[in-house]
């Protein structure tokens, strides 16, 4: 094929990368050229513009490199190019717009591919301890590779509108204090460090938080934890003591095994969502003290796995049977004082969504009240000390907004859980996670969301 018209078709006219770390490797992306011709075509050059001092680099058809010449491509077929990125840092805190193109060169006509990326700076934690009270700030993200570790004696703060990001295989341990006090406005964020968007709902890309036990009043406020291990887990079977904290108006989502993971520990919650895991939504074990109020626990799982969630998405239990690689196994015991879930939804796609876990030696003590909970229908909640205006199975569905695409946990306007809340829940917690009212109407909706009707009713 030699006409000077010949015009390679391309499968994108540009290739864009989300947000880079500088000085990391992008992932790779590909797109095919291909000749739409009855006849060969030769491609006499294909380059990168920038050349060698480009921040991208090529394969062009298993060949890597910025400039190759006399490429045939067969009648009717394709080649494919792949293309990464590693930015340079330039010392600002706000992004930078990386540009370049490849230019085909085909019988004298050139056409191009436009290349475009968004590259940012960060601070580099990797394998840091902790040993004095620090603060971590918003002006950079924050990149934890193989861990930060907060040693005992030592308080982490966090400000508003920081974000920390985690790569694979990194957590952040607290023996110390951890203090994430975000606001509304300015979220507190635990990602892994795959920020392009086919990542962005994908689970087990990092390892996630714990709390050891003699870690206590450790707040998580407006914090977002998404797509690890184990989200949050509060408390450490092998270490005496209990872990305490504070967990409101957050979300923890996407966990390949659990979001929230309690041992022996106290926790006291409102206006969280946590969502779609992989084993458990909240594993409360080994007993301990746990408040939930306005909280919705919804467990959709399916999406990242062939494999069926077969787990309850609540668990409560008094006692932890651990087995070893040679067959035996440690029970641990204890006393599970209170476990309160008020004006809360517990909900899923699994028939039963509670596991209750009593050994009937210690104590097990547990409430829910204004509450709708996914159970079977052979699920006895006629006991008043454990259950007071409940409303069980699939006919009160909470009706999501949409839990399966969007992961959209607000409520529908035919909701069963809109203004059925017990008031004084309501008025002890006057704003909902999106800092809505909820004593504006009849009554406070369950879960973290007020559904907040407009006028015309939509």
């Amino acid at each position: 094929m030699s006409s000077p018209d010949a015009q390679l078709r391309f499968s994108v006219d540009t290739i864009t990368f989300d947000t880079i770390f500088t000085t990391i490797g992008s992932t790779t992306q590909r797109f095919t050229v291909h000749n739409p011709y009855s006849e060969n075509i030769l491609i006499s050059r294909i380059r990168l513009s920038g050349g060698d001092f480009s921040s991208f680099r090529l394969n062009i058809n298993g060949e890597v490199g910025n400039e190759v010449y006399e490429i045939e491509v067969p009648a009717r077929d394709s080649i494919f190019i792949f293309v990464e990125v590693t930015i340079d840092p330039n010392g600002q805190n706000l992004p930078m717009v990386v540009q370049d193109s490849i230019e085909f060169t085909t019988n004298s006509n050139i056409q191009t591919v436009q290349l475009i990326a968004y590259g940012q700076d960060f601070k580099l934690v990797k394998g840091e301890t902790i040993r004095k009270t620090t603060t971590w700030t918003a002006e950079k993200p924050y990149l934890v590779y193989d861990y930060a570790y907060v040693d005992s004696t030592s308080v982490l703060t966090i400000e508003p509108g920081t974000r920390i990001y985690f790569h694979k295989g990194a957590g952040l341990y607290v023996r110390g204090k951890l203090i994430a006090n975000g606001t509304f406005q300015q979220q507190i964020q635990f990602l892994p460090d795959r920020l392009e968007d086919s990542y962005k709902n994908v689970p087990d890309q990092w390892n996630g938080i714990v709390l050891f036990s003699g870690s206590h009043e450790n707040v998580f406020n407006f914090c977002i934890i998404k797509n690890a291990n184990i989200g949050l887990q509060v408390g450490t079977i092998e270490n005496e003591g209990y872990a305490s904290v504070k967990l409101t108006n957050s979300q923890i989502q996407n966990m390949a095994y659990a979001g929230l993971f309690a041992i022996k520990s106290k926790i006291y919650a409102y206006n969280d969502l946590i969502a779609n895991c992989g084993f458990y939504a909240v594993a409360l074990l080994v007993g301990g003290e746990y408040e939930f109020y306005h909280t919705t626990i919804a467990n959709y799982w399916g999406n990242y796995s062939t494999k069926a969630r077969s787990t309850s998405s609540l668990v409560l239990s008094n006692v932890l049977v651990i087995k070893d690689s040679k067959g035996g196994s440690t029970t641990y015991n204890g006393d599970l004082k209170k476990a309160t879930f008020g004006n809360s939804i517990v909900f899923g796609n699994n028939v039963q969504e509670i596991e209750l876990g009593n050994n009937n030696k210690n104590e097990f003590n547990f409430l829910f009240e204004n509450c709708i909970i996914q159970v079977a229908d052979t699920f006895n909640t006629s006991n008043k000390v454990n259950y007071k205006n409940v409303w069980k199975g699939t006919k009160y569905d909470p009706l999501f907004i949409d839990p399966y695409k969007e992961f959209n946990y607000q409520l529908d306007t035919l909701s069963p859980a809109k203004d059925v809340g017990k008031p004084e829940y309501g008025e002890q917690f006057p704003l909902d996670i999106l800092n809505n009212d909820r004593t504006g109407d009849s009554g406070p909706d369950l879960g973290a969301y007020e559904r907040i009707e407009k006028k015309n009713g939509k």
